[in-house]
C-alpha cells in the first residue's frame, strides 16, 4: 500500500498562475508602453499592436493597463473580503459552538438572521454611499454578507472538539476558555480555515466583477474586471480584445485559486490522504 503524494498535482500550477497574476497586477501598469491613464486619440480601438499590447479601447485608452489596473482592484476586493469575512466567522463560530447554551442561541440567531437577508437587493440598496467608500466599502459589504455560512461550519467543528478528551481535561484543570479555544480548538480547524479563504477569495471576485457588471460596483474613475467586462461586452465580437483579456484573466484567477484550494484541501485535511490498494 502506498500514500497519495504530499504535493498534489494541481498545487504548483496553481501558485504559478497565480504568481503571473499577481506580477501582471502588480507592475502592469506601469511596465507597458502606457499607463492607465494615458488616452491615445490616434489609436481609437486599435487592435493589439507594438504600441499596445493588449490594444485600445474605444476611447484611445491601452487595454493591456487598463486590465492590469482593473486585476489590482478585483484582487484587492477579494482579499479583503476573503481574509475579514474569514476571520468574523471563526470567531463567531467558535464563540457559539464552544460557549453553547445562551450565547450558542443568540449567535446562531444572529447568523440565521443574516441568511435570509438578500445580500444582492441590499448592496444594490446600499450602492450610493458604497461608491463614495471606494473599494474599501464594497470588500465591508460583501464580507459582512458573506461569512454566516462559513460560521456555521466552524460552529459545528467547534462543538465537535469541546467534547474531546483533551479540552475536557483542561476545562477541570481550570484553564481559562480563551486559552484552551487558541490551543486546542483554533489549530484543528486551520486547515478549513486557510482552504476557505483561498477559495472564497475567487468567490469574492466573482461577486465584485458581477456587481460591477450591473453597475452597482466599482465605479469610474476606478476600474476593475467588471467594469471592464461590462464596458466591452457590446463590442465583444467586433473587437474581442477589448472583452476577451479582462474576462481570460477573471477566468485565469478563479482556476488559479481553484487549484490551490484543491491542492490545500488535499494536503491539510487528514481525511483527504488515503491509501491506494495495488491491484
Amino acid at each position: 500500500m502506498r500514500r497519495v503524494p504530499a504535493r498534489p498535482p494541481g498545487l504548483l500550477p496553481g501558485l504559478a498562475l497565480l504568481a503571473l497574476l499577481l506580477v501582471y497586477a502588480g507592475a502592469g501598469p506601469y511596465a507597458g508602453p502606457c499607463s492607465p491613464t494615458d488616452i491615445d486619440y490616434g489609436a481609437l480601438s486599435a487592435p493589439p499592436g507594438a504600441g499596445h499590447w493588449f490594444g485600445t479601447n474605444r476611447i484611445g485608452q491601452d487595454v493591456f493597463a487598463q486590465t492590469a489596473r482593473g486585476l489590482r482592484e478585483s484582487l484587492l476586493i477579494g482579499l479583503s473580503v476573503a481574509l475579514t469575512g474569514t476571520a468574523f466567522a471563526a470567531l463567531v463560530g467558535t464563540c457559539a459552538g464552544y460557549a453553547g447554551g445562551w450565547t450558542d442561541r443568540a449567535l446562531t440567531f444572529v447568523v440565521d438572521l443574516f441568511l435570509v437577508v438578500p445580500g444582492f437587493l441590499v448592496l444594490v440598496v446600499l450602492a450610493p454611499p458604497l461608491r463614495r467608500a471606494g473599494w474599501a466599502g464594497y470588500a465591508g459589504a460583501l464580507a459582512a454578507l458573506g461569512w454566516m455560512l462559513t460560521a456555521r461550519a466552524v460552529r459545528g467543528m467547534a462543538l465537535s472538539l469541546r467534547e474531546r478528551p483533551y479540552v475536557t481535561a483542561a476545562r477541570y484543570m481550570g484553564v481559562r476558555p480563551l486559552r484552551i479555544v487558541r490551543r486546542h480548538i483554533l489549530p484543528h480547524m486551520t486547515s478549513f480555515l486557510i482552504t476557505h479563504a483561498t477559495v472564497a477569495t475567487a468567490g469574492a471576485v466573482i461577486s465584485e466583477a458581477g456587481l460591477s457588471y450591473f453597475g452597482f460596483g466599482v465605479q469610474p474613475p476606478d476600474v476593475s474586471l467588471g467594469t471592464l467586462i461590462a464596458d466591452s461586452t457590446e463590442v465583444a465580437l467586433a473587437y474581442p480584445w477589448m472583452f476577451f483579456f479582462p474576462a481570460g484573466l477573471l477566468f485565469c484567477f478563479v482556476l488559479a485559486v481553484n487549484l490551490i484550494g484543491e491542492a490545500l484541501r488535499s494536503a491539510l485535511d487528514p481525511s483527504a490522504v488515503r491509501a491506494e490498494v495495488p491491484a
